[in-house]
């Protein structure tokens, strides 16, 4: 009970805290929230004060974190969605076909084979590894592409394709990660037909029917009770938490893709709604993300294998991390550039690129892995590059930021100088 309460008022002080103080932080300290609560998750944690072990609360920790992530996803991925502009997706289809369709994929190849490379660990295993860590994170992107420092320097066109991108491929690293498990599992002739028919079409297009109905029945509904006048302003906030966890259960109780479902859900429920009630969820869903999405840092932190990532051989795993971080995304972001529209030069390309964080999906989709296979791997190379990319981009993007600021702002101030001397 006295962990529980420690961690219920670390939970509560953090969000506080940051509310607080996170602009400041980031104009000034250089850090992000999720990277600020994996830190006070370490502090509390058996490698420092030793508070809190979750070690002794009787669960499999990875089985913890998955259950846990898997609802801080749902909660993240609606406000992603809300986030967007109305009819994003149509409009923008193009990009997001590229980003999701031949970059997603090269991510998932190249992070596997990095894996089986340099940690000579069986192909399909390090294949599972690379499928978990493919999707580039909403929570973790939300906290790069949100805020006084973001709004002052991105272009809105650049934070909308980072969220879209990174609220979509949650979904859609399913079936990466579901053919990896069905390789270790079944001979290819029994894995492939099953994946195809029953993960491709029925789980991964299931879940956006699925979705897309629920959210555009939802949507209605409350447009209908608006009229009728059944239902109070302030329920609103409550609706769309409440359609997000509907979505994600039922989801799963009909064997779709329920995180997929979700992020449907809440494009095709904004795409309704829309108006002054949406840009006002817009302000309100960054304080509940903050509440219900900073919690799962918290918990990482807490549960980081030490021992077992020391016992694996530091070199390799520092190798590792470097090549994961610089090749994972950033070639295939360069080389397809031109395609993708919202981007318009190298530096929004290397920017873009760089920034496609490893967080709260990976957490999920490495206890799901762990769950089915019993391969100790996924969890501890999955956990090391999570905390990785914490660190990495939460310490880089303010400062990247800002430089792209500064870059944008000079290259307007010179096309302006040559346009005023013609």
């Amino acid at each position: 009970m006295d962990e529980l309460n420690i961690l219920i008022t670390a939970i509560g002080a953090i969000v506080l805290f940051l509310g607080l103080l996170s602009d400041y932080f980031r104009r000034h300290w250089w850090t992000s929230d999720p990277l600020t609560t994996l830190l006070l998750g370490i502090l509390l944690g058996p490698i420092a004060l030793g508070l809190v072990d979750p070690s002794a609360w009787g669960l499999p920790k990875e089985h913890i974190l998955e259950q846990t992530a898997r609802f801080t996803l749902a909660i993240g991925l609606m406000g992603v969605a809300l986030r967007l502009p109305k009819g994003y997706f149509f409009r923008n289809w193009r990009p997001l076909a590229v980003l999701l369709g031949l970059v997603m994929p090269a991510m998932w190849v190249v992070s596997g084979l990095l894996v089986y490379w340099i940690l000579k660990i069986p192909f399909w295993e390090a294949m599972l590894v690379g499928a978990a860590i493919t999707p580039t994170d909403p929570i973790v992107s939300t906290s790069i592409v949100t805020g006084v420092v973001a709004e002052d320097n991105l272009p809105a066109r650049l934070r909308h394709i980072i969220s879209a991108e990174s609220g979509a491929n949650d979904g859609l690293a399913y079936p990466f990660v579901l053919l990896s498990i069905l390789m270790l599992k079944r001979s290819p002739t029994e894995a492939l037909p099953h994946w195809f028919f029953h993960v491709v079409l029925w789980e991964v297009g299931g879940s956006v029917v699925f979705g897309a109905l629920l959210g555009y029945v939802a949507g209605r509904l409350l447009k209908l009770a608006e009229r009728k006048k059944t239902i109070e302003h302030s329920s609103f906030l409550a609706y769309s938490i409440a359609l997000s966890l509907t979505v994600l259960g039922a989801g799963k109780l009909i064997g779709t893709d329920g995180i997929l479902a979700v992020f449907i859900a809440g494009l095709a429920f904004g795409d309704v709604v829309g108006g002054q009630q949406r840009a006002e969820e817009d302000n309100i869903q960054e304080a509940i993300n903050r509440f219900f999405t900073l919690p799962i840092f918290i918990l990482l932190g807490l549960t980081i294998p030490w021992q077992q990532w020391w016992s694996m051989g530091w070199w390799n795993l520092v190798l590792l991390l470097v090549a994961v971080l610089l090749l994972r995304r950033l070639p295939a972001i360069l080389l397809l550039n031109r395609l993708i529209k919202p981007i318009k030069n190298i530096p929004e390309a290397l920017f873009t690129g760089w920034f496609g964080p490893i967080g709260v999906a990976a957490i999920f989709y490495s206890g799901y892995s762990l769950r089915r296979t019993e391969v100790e791997e996924v969890w501890l190379v999955c956990s090391l590059m999570i905390c990785a990319s914490i660190v990495a981009q939460g310490l880089s993007a303010t400062p990247l930021t800002k430089l792209y600021g500064r870059y944008k702002n000079n290259y307007s101030s010179q096309v302006n100088r040559q346009q005023a001397s013609e």
